[in-house]
């Protein structure tokens, strides 16, 4: 029986949920058996049709949105590296040859520093606002983001998983705490969900992942789309091994100032220190 009281909860018509449990016991007909019968909401057919892709992208921006509100998360460090760089002591699994593996092997030391990183960040959240500021969040996988969700849980601290359906991905590293790891189909969504809360950017050595996620974040700044926040690149040797940012601005192709953007560090503590002196707190 309903209470007449509960007016904040009143509600006289049944809900959608209900709706669809009950369509479940229909009689069954040759018209309740056709696909035409069932509730649009709980069709995945229609729902998965080229015309209504317009709802998917929809519900995949509100999906986590609501769910990381809910949760509190105030802001996060979005932490990115590569899924082949091994935990020290490990084999890199996806290495083609042995040069390759030697190489990966040797990055390792990221993932401790990654880690690390994640440890002093999710440290901080937790004693200074309950875990809702500076939240870790990854992409999901192995590798380096294993290592920044690890590091989070190793401090008993939440941390968010933003995982993508590939045809070769495994699934999300175990470290992610269950109730914020979320499934993507769109990237576009993904990479909105990566920057609509972000403080502070941690950039590990990666592949074409994480360089299209770094230039794609220095790209919003650098055009004043999005508030300047600290861009940190983990591994000064391998960033200006791989990429010639003086060339760009000697070429004349970004402006002089645009190196400011981001900043180099070689340890966990250095790039925890340039994050507590670009927000002033100790």
């Amino acid at each position: 029986m309903a209470d007449e009281n509960d007016t904040e909860n009143w509600d006289p018509f049944p809900s959608s949920s209900t709706d669809a449990k009950l369509a479940q016991i229909k009689p069954d007909t040759p018209q309740t058996r056709s696909p035409t019968y069932r509730l649009a909401y709980d069709d995945p057919d229609f729902l998965t049709l080229e015309a209504t892709r317009g709802v998917r992208l929809q519900l995949e921006l509100m999906k986590p949105e609501m769910t990381l509100a809910e949760a509190g998360i105030l802001s996060t460090v979005v932490l990115f590296g590569g899924a082949r760089i091994p935990e020290p002591g490990q084999a890199a699994w996806a290495a083609r040859n042995e040069g390759q593996k030697a190489r990966l092997e040797a990055n390792s030391r990221y993932y401790e520093e990654a880690r690390e990183f994640a440890r002093l960040c999710s440290r901080h959240s937790a004693t200074s606002s309950g875990s809702k500021e500076f939240v870790i969040v990854t992409g999901g996988g192995p590798g380096v983001m294993e290592a920044g969700n690890r590091g989070a849980s190793e401090v008993g601290a939440p941390s968010i998983a933003l995982n993508i359906t590939l045809p070769h991905e495994q699934a999300p590293n175990l470290y992610a705490t269950p109730e914020l790891c979320f499934n993507f189909h769109y990237f576009a969504i993904r990479k909105m969900h990566f920057l609509l809360r972000a403080k502070a950017m941690a950039i590990f050595p990666g592949g074409f992942g994480t360089l299209d996620e770094m230039f794609e974040a220095l790209t919003l700044i650098q055009t004043g789309r999005m508030q300047p926040i600290p861009v940190i690149l983990f591994g000064e040797s391998f960033w200006r091994r791989v990429i010639n940012f003086e060339a760009l601005a000697e070429e004349g192709t970004i402006a002089p100032e645009d190196l400011d953007l981001f900043s180099f560090v070689d340890s966990a503590e250095e790039g925890w220190a340039r994050i507590r002196s670009f927000y002033d707190f100790a």
